[in-house]
Parts: C-alpha cells; sequence; structure tokens
C-alpha cells in the first residue's frame, strides 16, 4: 500500500509535469487592450479636430467591435484618424484581427481603398498637431483585395520614421511584404516588437516582413503640411532610437474592423 501511494504521488508529478511542458502558453499574461464594450482606455484624434473630439461617430463600438465608420459622412475631406492605446510599450507582441469590406467613402483619396493599418511605436494622440494627418510612427499595413489584383498585406509604411533593413537604412515611404492577398474576411495578425532593435509582421501565422532598428527621420525636409507643420523637434531628433511608443488603430476613409486586441508585455524580460 505504502508503494502505491509513492507511486500515485510521483504520477501525478509527471502529468502535472507533463502539461506544464506541453502548454506553456497558460503562464503568458496577454492583456485585452478593448474590452469589448466601450473605447475606454483609448484615445482619438483626428486631422482636423481636437483630442478625443470623435467626429461623426468615426470610431464606435458594437457586437464586441471597433468599428471605423462613415455612416454619418457626406464627404471625406481630410479627417484621418487614429485611435491610441493610452498606454505606451516598449517589447511586446500584439494580436488582433481586422476586417476590411465595404466601399471607399466619398472625398478620400484613391491610395485608401481597402487601405488600413495599425501604427506601432507611435507618438501620442496629444502630441499631434491640430492637423496632422498621421502620427509619426512605424505602420503595420493592412490591405484587401480591389477588382482582381493581388495586394500583400502587412507592408511597412513610415510617416516621420526610418528603419534599417539588410544593414542599410531605408528611406523609402513603403517596404513591401511577402504575404497573402485577402478579400472581405477576418485576417489575423501579429507584430512582434522588440524595443528599438527588431520588428516582426506577422499574418495568418506566417512572417511576411522583418525590419531593425526604428528611429525618427523623413520629415525634417518634407515640405508637404499633411505631416507637419513646426518640424523642429524632428530637425533636432534626426537618427533617434524609437525605444516604445503607443499603439493606435488607423481610419483612412475605407471601413475596417478590429477585434480580439491583446498584448503579451515582453518589457520585464528585456530590463538591463
Amino acid at each position: 500500500m505504502k508503494n502505491f501511494k509513492i507511486l500515485s504521488v510521483l504520477l501525478l508529478f509527471l502529468i502535472a509535469f507533463t502539461n506544464c511542458k506541453e502548454n506553456p502558453k497558460e503562464s503568458e499574461n496577454w492583456i485585452s487592450l478593448f474590452n469589448g464594450k466601450d473605447l475606454t482606455g483609448w484615445d482619438i484624434k483626428i486631422s482636423g479636430h481636437e483630442l478625443n473630439d470623435n467626429y461623426n461617430n468615426t470610431f464606435i463600438v458594437e457586437d464586441s467591435i471597433i468599428k471605423v465608420n462613415y455612416a454619418e459622412y457626406d464627404t471625406f475631406t481630410h479627417e484621418f484618424g487614429h485611435l491610441y492605446y493610452n498606454k505606451p510599450f516598449s517589447h511586446y507582441r500584439l494580436k488582433m484581427e481586422y476586417r476590411i469590406f465595404g466601399e471607399l467613402t466619398p472625398g478620400s483619396p484613391y491610395y485608401a481603398e481597402a487601405n488600413s493599418g495599425i501604427m506601432l511605436h507611435s507618438q501620442s494622440a496629444a502630441s499631434q498637431e491640430l492637423n496632422q494627418n498621421f502620427p509619426a510612427s512605424i505602420e503595420f499595413q493592412f490591405l484587401s483585395r480591389i477588382d482582381s489584383s493581388d495586394r500583400a498585406t502587412g507592408n511597412l509604411a513610415n510617416p516621420g520614421t526610418h528603419v534599417v533593413k539588410d544593414g542599410k537604412l531605408w528611406t523609402d515611404h513603403m517596404m513591401y511584404a511577402d504575404g497573402p492577398t485577402f478579400e472581405d474576411q477576418w485576417v489575423s495578425i501579429e507584430a512582434v516588437v522588440l524595443g528599438d532593435s527588431i520588428v516582426h509582421h506577422i499574418v495568418e501565422g506566417d512572417t511576411v516582413l522583418t525590419y531593425t532598428k526604428p528611429q525618427i527621420g523623413g520629415w525634417e525636409q518634407e515640405d508637404e503640411t499633411q505631416w507637419v507643420e513646426d518640424k523642429t523637434w524632428y530637425i533636432e531628433n534626426l537618427g533617434k532610437p524609437l525605444k516604445e511608443g503607443y499603439i493606435a488603430l488607423q481610419a483612412e476613409g475605407h471601413p475596417v474592423w478590429f477585434r480580439n486586441i491583446k498584448l503579451l508585455d515582453l518589457s520585464h524580460q528585456y530590463k538591463k
């Protein structure tokens, strides 16, 4: 009987140890950035409007989904909008789903058709100029098909920033991914952002783009005021590494939905 009890204890220990090894994700502390009910914890900045003026109800919540909504717009006239989570992060994994559907809002620029994204390492909503269309950030771009053309999702757009690719400074506004094209459907993405070292764009489980060393750059010589009118800070901080920043959902003229927005904070693993 004594040997049987010892064997039972050992067996229970082995089962517990095996389960722990087989389910390492159970110990990961993923947090939901979106409560599924309202926009608590998020800030709104729409070009031409003050902080947290949700002009024409551009951002709404329905059915546990954040919806970019243009039902109250007659015409889009440069109301480029972003919805910012109100806490910055440095090292993290971000998971979410998006769905692009419907028609481009009248008056929107052609490039906004079936186009959205999420801004990473962004400046804060409060720091934007009144008429600034886009925050300085690195954008994980979301696309869907137009007609029969292929449009890979997961590209990088980099307003006010540069990155390094294959050891060279990348100063173009776009870096194109080797990713799939999607229709009107939910798409799962993940961004792995490790401070100012490396960033991965992952689409439906596949890494479609990787780059390193995000930094301030590009707007110090830009003449277009759609970016920023006062370039002083960008000139003084040219090349400054982007070690952290805000996460922002994009609205630029085409309806898009976002859901299941979750983040795994990795900063404690990288503290020096």
